[in-house]
């Protein structure tokens, strides 16, 4: 019912292999263009790599995770697009079957990197993929997290009631509250999802709503869908939201709540920084909000570097007052002139 109800409220190259030096910093700014370039080839089925054995599937795929909890994006733009490429080519070899849940949540993944990345079109590619090799067999969670990705999808297109309905028709479904203590996680990252598009839809009670729902969804910490769901990640996604709405004050109050190392993964204090910055960008505070991107730097380095709306903030940062040297040597790190 209450699902129900807020749903109706609602108006609206360098290439790494093991042991690699790590890219300098004037490498990293264009780090994220590599990732989405090699992505889309491995998307399309163009150009070449080493094919991993089946049995190596499911080590190089914890190892993807690893990589994107850490910021590890060098490292990652050679093992994701490896591991899509491997995943189709035993699916389509005779005799050697290929476990569909295994390559969704390799397409899962890529979803997230390039939606991050604000490759949209691609990341369409890689969510309905996903969510047609979950729905291939009984993948409850796979199927949430493929749900999941396509609300967050739907939400950047700016289409917020769709958003919605898929998130929380997703968080309703029988199979995934039945599904006991990671069923009710994974649930609880769904409507987590729905808080935030209520908020860049403008209802802020519905986010609110939202997020209380998200609370009350007890559950385990799940590690690998987006770095995992906690009290201190939904508070997190308040932040964001917040600043979505328009009220960096709220968002600030929210971060004062919220311990960083309190957050799962380096991938998501790196978004707490990111977010924090946001607040204070919006209040004109420069000062802290480029301390705030430093804090960010210094947690994922590539992360920050690469990211697109760490450029977008960083570059109206130089043209709307005075610069110093700190924030001179961040954009440039980024790669913004």
């Amino acid at each position: 019912m209450r699902r129900r109800q807020l749903l109706s409220g609602l108006a609206v190259t360098a290439a790494v292999t093991s042991g690699a030096r790590l890219p300098s910093a004037a490498e990293q700014a264009p780090l994220g263009d590599v990732l989405v370039a090699r992505l889309r080839d491995a998307l399309l089925g163009v150009g070449s790599t080493t094919v991993v054995p089946p049995d190596r599937l499911r080590t190089e795929l914890d190892r993807a995770h690893v990589e994107y909890d850490g910021c590890h994006y060098a490292a990652l733009s050679v093992r994701l697009p490896r591991l899509l490429t491997s995943g189709h080519t035993h699916l389509a070899a005779p005799g050697r079957p290929t476990d569909h849940a295994l390559l969704a949540e390799v397409y899962l993944l890529a979803t997230r990197m390039l939606t991050k990345l604000d490759a949209s079109e691609l990341g369409w590619m890689a969510a309905d993929r996903a969510r047609s090799l979950a729905e291939s067999g009984d993948h409850v969670l796979t199927r949430g997290e493929a749900a999941r990705n396509l609300a967050v999808l739907a939400r950047r297109a700016g289409w917020h009631r769709e958003a919605m309905t898929i998130a929380l028709t997703a968080a309703d479904h029988p199979d995934l509250r039945n599904l006991g203590a990671p069923g009710n996680a994974e649930r609880g990252l769904l409507i987590q999802s729905a808080a935030y598009t209520a908020a860049r839809a403008g209802d802020q009670q519905g986010m609110r709503e939202a997020a209380a729902l998200a609370r009350e969804a007890h559950g385990p910490l799940l590690r690998a869908p987006g770095g995992g769901f906690s009290p201190a990640t939904v508070t997190l996604h308040r932040i964001s939201a917040e600043n979505s709405l328009g009220d960096p004050g709220a968002a600030l109050t929210a971060a004062r709540s919220l311990t960083p190392a309190a957050l799962p993964t380096v991938e998501r204090r790196a978004r707490y920084y990111t977010d924090l910055a946001g607040a204070f960008g919006q209040l004109g505070r420069r000062e802290e909000c480029v301390r705030a991107l430093l804090g960010a730097e210094h947690h994922a380095q590539e992360e920050t570097h690469a990211r697109p709306a760490v450029r977008a903030l960083l570059s109206g940062l130089l043209v709307s007052g005075r610069t110093s040297p700190e924030l001179r040597g961040l954009a440039a790190r980024c790669g913004v002139r």
